[in-house]
């Protein structure tokens, strides 16, 4: 595990509990984004989440694929999914603590990746994209909803985010606008296949298909 991956697991540990109760601050834009997902699913997928959290996307889309591999690099938040996941008897949802580069099967190829709520927190998040396209089986999806930082609405973030990270209050943030982002994707091999802004000062929620 790098230092950076290292720091922010530490962060996460912290919060975690915190986090598990924290109510879905826009539960419409969450219950969309989850419909959305839904959309391209299929009984027979494997499907991997970068970033989990505490579990609940994940179990959500648990009954509508094959199986799910649910990674985070905090081992309390993973110790929570793990609690989540046995209390719902969800037998096709596995969850490990693992990032992007250490996870539990490498050579493993999955037809959807999620990663919510966590591009903007990857020191490379560029090479992240690539990594992910690898990770798909021709014709796979890659789920995400990013803050796109360096979009007007969210300036603000520049100055705020460095003194939190100061304080130990919030993660490390990387800056870059939407339009970046979806030049990225495209240049990691990616065609967007749905795009979806639910407002000025909103994640940015994509769905990108690699090329069969």
């Amino acid at each position: 595990m790098s230092r950076d991956t290292d720091r922010a697991a530490r962060f996460w540990d912290r919060l975690a509990e915190r986090y598990a109760l924290r109510p879905v601050p826009d539960e419409a834009t969450y219950q969309r984004k989850l419909a959305l997902t839904r959309e391209i699913l299929r009984p027979d997928m494997a499907l991997l989440e970068l970033g989990c959290g505490s579990g609940t996307t994940a179990l959500h889309h648990a009954p509508h694929v094959a199986s799910v591999l649910a990674t985070d690099i905090s081992p309390q938040m993973i110790a929570i999914a793990r609690r989540k996941v046995a209390a719902q008897g969800a037998t096709n949802v596995r969850c490990e603590v693992a990032s992007l580069e250490t996870l539990p099967d490498p050579d493993a190829r999955f037809d959807v990746v999620l990663a919510l709520n966590l591009l903007h927190l990857l020191p490379d998040w560029s090479e992240a994209l690539r990594r992910i396209h690898a990770l798909l089986r021709p014709g796979g999806a890659f789920v995400s909803s990013t803050m796109c930082v360096g979009d007007s609405a969210l300036r603000y973030l520049r100055w705020i985010v460095p003194i939190g990270e100061t304080l130990g209050l919030l993660p490390s943030l990387r800056v870059f606008t939407a339009d970046e982002l979806l030049a990225a994707l495209r240049a990691a091999g990616f065609e967007i296949e749905h795009d979806w802004r639910p407002g000025p000062a909103k994640a940015v929620f994509l769905i990108a298909r690699k090329a069969r």
